[in-house]
C-alpha cells in the first residue's frame, strides 16, 4: 500500500498481487480496498476496532480473550495495526491457502514472543484463554492445564521444551487428538468469522 497526501492508495502492483493471490478481479479488490477505507481512513485497522470485529464474532468473554492472539496473526510486520495488504492477505490465507500455509498462520497465535518457537508457558496461556470456546463445544473437555500439557508433548516431538513450526505442523497434520482440537477450534474462529 502506498499514500498519496497522506491518504492510503492501492498501487498497481499491490491491485495485481491481491488479484492474483485472490482469484479476485481488480474492481473486487478496488471494491474490498474501498469498504477497508471507509471504515479505517487511516489505511490501518486499531486493535480496538479488530476487537469489535472479533466480539461480534465470537460473543461473550471467552471470544474477547482471543482478540489479542487473534490480531497477531493478521499484523504480520507487528507494527500494531492492520492494513488493507495484511488483512487481505491473511483472508485469503485462512480461506483458500494449503494445509501448510494456514497452519503457519495459526503458529502464530500460539507464538506469543513472535521468536519462531512455542514453549510451554506460551501453550499454557493460549489453552487457558481458549478453554471456555473448547468447553462450549464439549462439557467433558478435560482441564485447561491437562490440555496444555497433553499438547506440548504431543507436539514438542524432540522434548527440547519448545515447539517449532515443523513440529506444529506435522502434529497438526498427522491428526494427533489435541493438537487438531486447538487447531479446528482455531479455524473456526475464522469459518465463522467469514
Amino acid at each position: 500500500m502506498g499514500s498519496k497526501n497522506g491518504k492510503p492508495v492501492l498501487r498497481e502492483q499491490d491491485i495485481a498481487l491481491l488479484c492474483k493471490s485472490s482469484g479476485l478481479d481488480e474492481a473486487q479488490v478496488k471494491e474490498a480496498f474501498d469498504g477497508f477505507i471507509a471504515e479505517h481512513p487511516n489505511g490501518k485497522m486499531k486493535p480496538k476496532d479488530f476487537k469489535e470485529i472479533i466480539t461480534k464474532a465470537l460473543p461473550g468473554k471467552d471470544g474477547a480473550k482471543m482478540e489479542k492472539h487473534v490480531f497477531r496473526i493478521y499484523d504480520s510486520n507487528n507494527d500494531g495495526y492492520i492494513d488493507f495488504a495484511e488483512f487481505m492477505i491473511i483472508y485469503i490465507v485462512m480461506s483458500d491457502g494449503s494445509p501448510e500455509e494456514v497452519l503457519a498462520k495459526i503458529f502464530r497465535i500460539y507464538d506469543l514472543n513472535s521468536d519462531g518457537a512455542i514453549t510451554k508457558k506460551e501453550m499454557k496461556k493460549i489453552v487457558k484463554d481458549m478453554y471456555g470456546l473448547l468447553k462450549s463445544d464439549n462439557s467433558n473437555v478435560a482441564a485447561e492445564a491437562l490440555i496444555a500439557k497433553n499438547a506440548h508433548a504431543e507436539m514438542d516431538k524432540d522434548m527440547d521444551g519448545k515447539i517449532t513450526l515443523e513440529e506444529f505442523s506435522t502434529a497438526c497434520m498427522g491428526q494427533e487428538e489435541i493438537s487438531k482440537m486447538l487447531t479446528l477450534k482455531l479455524v473456526d474462529i475464522f469459518v465463522e468469522d467469514q
